[in-house]
C-alpha cells in the first residue's frame, strides 16, 4: 500500500473511486504502487486501496485533482495504452496547468488527443506526452524541414529519431542520417584513444541509444553496416547531397553559422530534415555565434519550415530534471 504512517495529510475530504477491471487497476497502481505514491507525493493526499476501490483523502481540491488524474490514467488503460511514470507526471502537470483556468475540481483530466501522431517502430509504439510534443511530431510528418528548440529532456531528439525509423520502416525514405557537431565541451578529442571513429563515437552515443530503443540490435547493426543508417559528425556532411533520407542534426546550438548553412543546403529530393537544439547549452568558443540562433532568425518567415518550442513543462525525464531547468531559468532571469 502506498499509504504510510508517516504521511498524514489533512483528511478534511475523502473521495471513493471504483475501477471495475481489477487487472487494469493493478496496472494503474504500478509496480509496488509506484504510480499511487507519485500522485500522493505530488498532491499531498493519501490513497488507500480496498479491492477494486481507491479511497483518496486530503484537502478537497487536492483530493479532486488526484481523483481526476487517477480516472484519466484508468481511461488510458481502457484505451489499450500502457501507463508509465512519465504518463503520471504528464497528467499531474496538466492538472497544474488547468488550475485557475475554469476547470472545476473533479473534472477528469484527459491525456492529449494523440490521434494520428502515434509513431510505430519495430520495438515499441511511441507517442507524444505533452501538447508541445504532439505539435512537434505532427510537424515532422507535415514539413520537409522542422526545428525543435528547447531544454534537455523534452524529447526533441528521441521523437525525431522515432519518426525517422517509422518513415524508414514505412518505405517513405531510403535511409536515416543522424549527425551532431563534435564540439569539445571541456574534453579534447585528440586525447581520446583510438582512430577517428573511436574518438567521435562518444559524441554520437545519444543517437545510438535512441536507435536501440526502436530497432532490434542485430537489425540495427546490419542497417548501419549497409549504410542504411548513418551516424556521423557534422563535419562529415560537407559536399554531400542527402536525397530520399530522413536527416537529423542534433545539438545544433553547437554548429557555427557556416556549418548550419552547409548542413541545411544538403537537403535533397525526397528528404526530410530535423534540426534540434538547446539555446542555453552552447559550447562554442566565446564570440562564435550559434548557427541555430542564426537559422532561427533568418528562416522563421519562410513557409513550410516549422519551428517548435519546448519548455521545462515538456521534460519527460525524472521530475527533478524539470525542477533543475526551472531553477536555472529563474536564475538567468534575475541575472
Amino acid at each position: 500500500m502506498p499509504s504510510s504512517d508517516t504521511m498524514t495529510p489533512p483528511a478534511s475530504h475523502a473521495q471513493q473511486l471504483e475501477f471495475p477491471d481489477n487487472r487494469l487497476l493493478i496496472d494503474l497502481c504500478g509496480p509496488y504502487d509506484a504510480n499511487l505514491t507519485a500522485v500522493e507525493t505530488a498532491l499531498e493526499v493519501q490513497i488507500v486501496r480496498r479491492g477494486n476501490h481507491l479511497s483518496v483523502m486530503g484537502e478537497e481540491d487536492a483530493t479532486s485533482r488526484a481523483a481526476s488524474v487517477l480516472e484519466g490514467l484508468y481511461a488510458r488503460l481502457e484505451g489499450g495504452r500502457s501507463v508509465e511514470p512519465a504518463d503520471v507526471t504528464s497528467l499531474l502537470r496538466m492538472g497544474d496547468s488547468a488550475a485557475g483556468t475554469g476547470v472545476r475540481p473533479g473534472d477528469q483530466i484527459e491525456m492529449p488527443n494523440l490521434g494520428g501522431v502515434e509513431i510505430q517502430t519495430r520495438k515499441k509504439r511511441v507517442e507524444p506526452r505533452t501538447a508541445a510534443q504532439k505539435a512537434y511530431v505532427q510537424s515532422l510528418f507535415d514539413n520537409e524541414l522542422a526545428f525543435g528548440i528547447g531544454p534537455a529532456g523534452t524529447g526533441k531528439t528521441y521523437l525525431a529519431v522515432a519518426v525517422g525509423v517509422s518513415m524508414f520502416i514505412g518505405g517513405h525514405v531510403d535511409r536515416i542520417i543522424l549527425s551532431r557537431p563534435a564540439v569539445e565541451a571541456g574534453e579534447k578529442l585528440g586525447y581520446l584513444p583510438g582512430d577517428m571513429k573511436d574518438k567521435v563515437d562518444p559524441y554520437m552515443q545519444p543517437l545510438y541509444d535512441a536507435l536501440n530503443d526502436f530497432l532490434p540490435g542485430k537489425q540495427l547493426a546490419k542497417l548501419i553496416e549497409e549504410k542504411k543508417i548513418e551516424i556521423a559528425p557534422l563535419a562529415f556532411m560537407r559536399g554531400r547531397t542527402l536525397s530520399n533520407a530522413f536527416v537529423v542534426l542534433d545539438e545544433a546550438q553547437n554548429a557555427t553559422s557556416m556549418q548550419m548553412k552547409m548542413f541545411l543546403t544538403r537537403l535533397g529530393e525526397g528528404s526530410r530534415m530535423v534540426i534540434t537544439g538547446d539555446r542555453t547549452q552552447i559550447d562554442l568558443p566565446r564570440g562564435v555565434p550559434s548557427g541555430l540562433q542564426d537559422a532561427e532568425r533568418l528562416l522563421k518567415t519562410i513557409p513550410k519550415i516549422s519551428f517548435n518550442y519546448f519548455t521545462s513543462k515538456d521534460v519527460v525525464r525524472h521530475p527533478l530534471v524539470a525542477a533543475i531547468i526551472e531553477a536555472y531559468e529563474a536564475d538567468a532571469g534575475h541575472a
